[in-house]
């Protein structure tokens, strides 16, 4: 009895002791990439066997000198499309949507598809980025208002795009698209009969207690400024219709209770993720899930999502085999420092 009791007690004592080593090895490498560019606020969650750990470095904004920390709000962007591919793999589950079906049904009534393009494109294409179809012209957009690019994009908008296109030259190549992804969350709409705002809350939000993520309102007291590469002042973009492609406003508090949901199995949120890590596209280049990249090796897979909005940068990517998972939030556009962090978070440490 005493040697098991004994047997116990080590086990603690390494599980702490690797607890505190993986902790500050993580703080190190931020604390490091800070110092490398102290303008750029930064805040990161990564949780081990269900234990959260949360850094923070910098401020708020150069106006007010708050510190940033796991409550913080930052644009997670693009990573929104991984909360809507999870909302499309739900509808899966429950036998809302096959993600083989054609979207040709699913579309609300103004799209209309020109003859070469009717069963063609399934709703797994859309989410996978290998659809066909033209996006929108983000560049064209900035030149216009650099602030607010999407405020000219409506309902109009998307359906002259879809219903002008009568050929999908490159379907099943990867191209990312924001169209994809508005596509899919009118047809979240279509099948559950409510808004996107109102199914992410109910399917995602409000189960999860993500009472900080917000879709709407921004205007918070712990908001962070977002900057845009040159160190200009930069908007929270406001989505309109392309919501499901980047709308969420987030912290790393929050986005580590999400990750927690993908990696503890026995949940629906979960279920689904595990649906959008199979793989639905694949070159010599990047395997896709539905909404996520996927980087394996022998011995890992390890699952990521970036965004970028104008004026901040942010990665997700969790291992679900040896159960970790990291959010990074930058207050800059900055892609080459979250690509940094990724690399020596994932290859350095965690691996």
């Amino acid at each position: 009895m005493k040697n098991a009791l004994k047997m116990v007690a080590v086990l603690l004592i390494s599980n702490f002791t690797f607890g505190q080593d993986y902790s500050k090895k993580i703080d190190s490498i931020i604390q490091s990439n800070y110092k490398n560019n102290p303008d750029v606020g930064i805040s990161v969650g990564y949780i081990n066997n269900n234990k959260e750990h949360y850094i923070a470095y910098g401020k708020l904004s150069k106006e007010n000198q708050m510190d940033i920390d796991k409550n913080s709000l930052f644009e997670i962007a693009s990573i929104t499309k991984i909360l809507t591919s999870n909302l499309i793999a739900q509808a899966a589950i429950e036998n809302k949507v096959k993600l083989d079906d054609y979207i040709d049904n699913y579309l609300p009534k103004e799209y209309v598809l020109q003859k070469d393009l009717k069963n063609n494109i399934r709703i797994s294409d859309l989410a996978s980025h290998q659809s066909g179809l033209p996006d929108v012209d983000f560049a064209k957009l900035v030149e216009l208002d650099s602030q607010q690019p999407i405020n000219s994009v409506n309902e109009k908008t998307l359906t002259d795009i879809v219903n002008n296109c009568t050929e999908l030259t490159d379907y099943g190549k990867y191209r990312y698209s924001t169209l994809g992804y508005t596509l899919l969350g009118q047809i979240l709409e279509k099948v559950y009969e409510k808004t996107y705002d109102e199914i992410i809350r109910e399917k995602i939000l409000k189960p999860l207690k993500m009472n900080h993520t917000l879709t709407k309102d921004f205007n918070v007291k712990n908001k962070t400024t977002g900057y845009n590469p040159n160190g200009g002042v930069q908007e929270f973009l406001k989505w309109n219709v392309t919501a499901p492609a980047g709308l969420i406003k987030s912290n790393t508090s929050d986005m580590i209770t999400y990750l927690k949901a993908v990696l503890t199995k026995g949940n629906k949120i979960s279920q689904a993720a595990m649906l959008t890590e199979k793989i639905f596209y694949k070159d010599n280049n990047r395997e896709l899930g539905l909404g996520t990249n996927i980087i394996a090796d022998d011995k890992n897979t390890v699952y990521v999502k970036t965004g970028d909005s104008m004026g901040q940068s942010s990665i997700i990517f969790y291992n679900r085999v040896k159960n970790w998972g990291v959010i990074v939030l930058l207050s800059q556009r900055n892609s080459k420092m979250r690509q940094n962090l990724f690399n020596e978070i994932s290859q350095k440490i965690l691996k």
